[in-house]
């Protein structure tokens, strides 16, 4: 069952076209059962996949930051410049996930009704420094 409304949907969008903003670049949204987006330079050129995860948290909030080990391991599969942003009430923050170091252990959220990922193997990234933060 997937949990995301169209509130969430928009604020995805709303994160990717920040983030291409700052280099003049494009997406395009992906599959339900894969990565957000695929990136492309200004010329149109294919230069990475992108996660985004929201954080209905402040960026001083946010810290350590989630994103469950599935997801990490599609990006990982994409190989090309792999960056996860998260979308905080104030800005965001994202990193090249091969230059950034977490560390995984079972967590997620409370249980939900018919939720099959709630409860699962995740990755936590604590240390500040190997992110670009962007307040709005």
């Amino acid at each position: 069952m997937r949990f995301e409304t169209d509130k969430d949907l928009q604020r995805e969008k709303k994160a990717i076209q920040r983030f291409v903003n700052l280099f003049g670049g494009s997406y395009s949204k992906l599959g339900p059962h894969d990565v957000d987006y695929a990136v492309y330079d200004k010329y149109d050129r294919l230069i990475s996949f992108v996660e985004v995860k929201g954080r209905n948290r402040t960026i001083a909030q946010a810290f350590p930051l989630p994103i469950a080990c599935r997801k990490i391991e599609k990006l990982r599969q994409k190989q090309l410049n792999p960056v996860i942003i998260w979308d905080c009430l104030d800005g965001y923050i994202y990193g090249k996930l091969n230059q950034i170091k977490g560390v995984e252990r079972v967590g997620g959220r409370k249980p939900r009704e018919g939720a099959a990922n709630d409860i699962e193997w995740m990755t936590y990234y604590a240390d500040k420094s190997q992110f670009t933060i962007i307040k709005h």
